[in-house]
């Protein structure tokens, strides 16, 4: 099918304009008085530090595409040049958004709460200043390293999101002579960095009892900062902070070894151009003349700021003890029922298809399925994708002591997963060593799927299980991400497994597939005539619905095939928490299509894709968004649910997630999100029906184990009980 008049640039929206659109709507959790006042702490410190992000990828692709002349316009007909006066217009007034509430709302708040923050080192009581006085010098100062510049010292390196004291400074027996008012010539730039190995947000002795009262690092330095010029007079001393573009330019064509070529090009990262410069706003203007020139930096990417630099600290302040009345509980998560007996991970799955959703389910399952594997003697050999794993990965230990103990183990390590290069050369290491045949991947693609197939030889042959999920192998991340995922040892899963994995191993594609659906060989195709197929239905007057929920959609043929099956009547209902390219509402184009993005205590991250198909309905699930880099240059697996009674739990997802009234943006013609009329309604999220179905489930277990004979249906009953009393309370 031909969408090209679906395709036109006004029926867009520009990527990273939507981007910010998304933080904003992180933002406006931090605004949200509704909800505690340490959650809002946290979601302040996860809108900064997206927008670090966003600047050192995003910002720096569009800068390099500036100074290389590139002119194209993006999909919404914008150029480079365009897109980066309207960045910094959006990105400036966000910042000050974060720090009205930083200063109006979150810090008036946290002085009730009997947390204070003192803000400026002059503010401190004798008592406090004798402390700090003293913790500089047993714990910071020996650390410190001052630089000044001159005729024979240079300006110093800055590195990349270092936060930095810059001063200017006097010899004494002409500092008397000296005002504010003098030229810069005649005062020397110093600086020093603010070590990232001691702790930002140091506790200091209160005024009350029971109270807690913390400063930040830089302010301890601040205070103490003639100490490091001895010779000198401070004239004056102010914070500054970097960021440079980080965006890893990597020839893999020339690249004889991939891992030594990444590992070359981490330490380039630390030194890019500089994209964006953030300073005090009261900063000396003599000072940041000399910044501005020494970085070569125009004003519209200074940031003038009113309050501490780097928010990513509130992440620090959260985690502070004795607040949990300010948090909201940590979520306990659900056991997986099929597991809650004694028979073998294997037999349980053999016995059925087995779903999983993180965090409501515990992740434990994914975990013990290779622990399992690593040390039963019938177990072949365990082949796994790696992305993004946590620091101290039980994955990671279970498929070494699997080479260990004699399996053949293939894991495919992702180096190029953004800012986890570090980690995964280490722990590409650590499998080699351990025995693993360890892959990097395939040539100009990320290999994105999260798929594992484990081999065992059994009395009836050779039987292959496989885990397919939308999320990462990170045990850590699974409690904090809502993902799907599924257990099964269906041989037409089994032999696309085989399958891929030979594909990323030895370069072979096979003839034909089963049931994955691969990427980026012919996903797009695929994802496109499904969208056509629902069209053509809507067209014979045939049930005709498609329902998807994502991270992000920004593809144009795909949003193009969903403006051409909106036009025929279909009902589009979309899920997409971040960036969305689709505009709603447009008259004869996207009159059907309804978008909403859901911001909450977990990081939506889980893709579902549902379509009616005339009455048979199709659900998929899998590892790929609807972008461009998704369909077309990363190695991505989507995957039909086939099981009943595990696409009736996905349709009941889906349906809570569509009707959720408190956490739910809905995207409006105008390109604003505005959170539905919740009056008269009660309150609805997914998070809150996950802990009355845990208390349910648990509640039949527990009578089961008394009472044999005692049915699920029963069991409703209780679990009316409970949910009752729950609202009691």
């Amino acid at each position: 099918m031909d969408f090209e008049k679906f395709e036109k640039k006004e029926y867009f929206v520009n990527r990273e304009l939507s981007w910010l659109k998304f933080d904003e709507r992180v933002l406006s959790e931090a605004r949200d008085k509704n909800l505690p006042l340490f959650d809002r702490l946290k979601f302040l410190s996860i809108t900064a530090s997206n927008l670090d992000e966003f600047f050192m990828v995003r910002v720096a692709s569009l800068k390099d595409q500036v100074h290389a002349g590139y002119h194209k316009t993006d999909i919404a007909g914008m150029t480079a040049k365009e897109q980066l006066k309207e960045i910094s217009v959006r990105t400036h007034e966000l910042v000050h958004v974060q720090y009205n509430t930083l200063n109006r709302s979150l810090i008036p708040a946290l002085e009730k709460a009997g947390m204070h923050l003192v803000a400026a080192h002059e503010n401190l009581t004798e008592a406090q200043s004798v402390f700090v006085d003293r913790y500089f010098e047993d714990n910071v100062y020996p650390v410190l390293t001052p630089m000044a510049m001159d005729s024979s010292r240079p300006f110093p390196l800055i590195r990349n999101k270092t936060l930095n004291i810059g001063a200017l400074i006097s010899k004494k027996e002409k500092s008397d002579k000296l005002s504010k008012k003098d030229k810069t010539g005649e005062l020397l730039f110093a600086t020093v960095q603010v070590p990232s190995v001691l702790p930002r947000v140091v506790q200091i002795p209160s005024k009350k009892d029971g109270d807690t009262t913390v400063i930040l690092l830089e302010e301890i330095i601040e205070r103490n900062i003639d100490k490091l010029f001895l010779s000198y007079d401070v004239i004056c001393a102010h914070p500054y902070r970097i960021m440079r573009n980080a965006d890893l330019t990597i020839d893999e064509d020339e690249a004889e070894d991939l891992l030594v070529e990444i590992q070359r090009q981490l330490k380039k990262r630390q030194w890019g151009e500089v994209i964006r410069l953030e300073v005090e706003d009261k900063m000396d203007e003599r000072l940041l003349k000399i910044l501005k020139t020494e970085f070569d930096i125009k004003e519209a990417d200074i940031f003038e700021i009113n309050g501490p630099l780097d928010l990513t600290m509130l992440m620090k302040v959260y985690g502070a003890d004795g607040f949990d009345a300010y948090k909201t509980p940590r979520y306990q998560p659900a056991p997986v029922p099929e597991f809650q007996n004694e028979k073998d991970i294997f037999q349980v799955i053999r016995e059925g298809d087995v779903f999983l959703h993180h965090p409501y389910m515990s992740f434990d399952p994914v975990v013990n399925f290779v622990r399992q594997a690593a040390k039963d003697p019938d177990v072949l050999a365990i082949k796994q994708t790696l992305y993004r794993v946590s620091g101290n990965s039980p994955i990671i230990a279970a498929l070494a002591q699997a080479a260990e103990n004699g399996k053949q183990v293939s894991v495919l390590v992702e180096l190029k997963a953004r800012f986890d290069e570090e980690n995964n050369i280490v722990w590409a290491k650590k499998l080699e060593k351990a025995g693993c045949h360890v892959i990097y991947g395939l040539v100009g693609l990320k290999t994105h799927s999260k798929i594992t197939l484990v081999v065992r030889r059994e009395e009836t042959g050779i039987r292959r299980y496989v885990h397919l999920a939308t999320g990462n192998y990170n045990d850590s991340t699974a409690k904090l991400y809502t993902d799907c995922g599924i257990f099964t040892c269906d041989e037409r899963f089994g032999e696309d497994a085989t399958a891929v994995f030979n594909m990323l191993s030895g370069y072979s594609e096979p003839k034909s597939w089963n049931k994955l659906i691969v990427a980026p060989i012919w996903m797009k195709d695929r994802f496109l005539s499904l969208i056509e197929r629902e069209a053509e239905n809507a067209k014979k007057g045939l049930p005709a619905l498609i329902r998807a929920k994502m991270n992000s959609l920004c593809d144009p043929k795909i949003i193009a095939g969903l403006y051409y099956a909106s036009s025929c009547g279909v009902q589009v209902e979309l899920l997409v928490r971040g960036i969305c390219c689709l505009k709603v509402g447009v008259p004869g184009i996207s009159e059907n299509i309804h978008v909403r993005s859901i911001v909450g205590e977990f990081l939506e991250h889980s893709r579902i894709f549902y379509f009616e198909n005339g009455g048979n309905p199709e659900i998929y699930m899998g590892s790929a968004d609807w972008m461009p880099r998704n369909l077309d240059r990363r190695v991505e697996i989507v995957f039909p649910v086939e099981d009943e009674k595990i696409k009736k739990e996905l349709e009941h997802v889906l349906d809570l997630e569509f009707k959720d009234n408190v956490k739910a943006h809905i995207l409006q013609p105008d390109g604003t999100y505005v959170k539905p009329d919740k009056r008269g309604k009660a309150r609805l999220t997914l998070r809150w029906n996950s802990v009355l179905r845990q208390l349910r489930k648990q509640h039949f277990i527990n009578t089961k184990k008394r009472n044999p004979a005692y049915s699920f249906r029963q069991s409703c009953g209780g679990y009316r009980g409970i949910k009752n009393s729950q609202k009691q309370k």
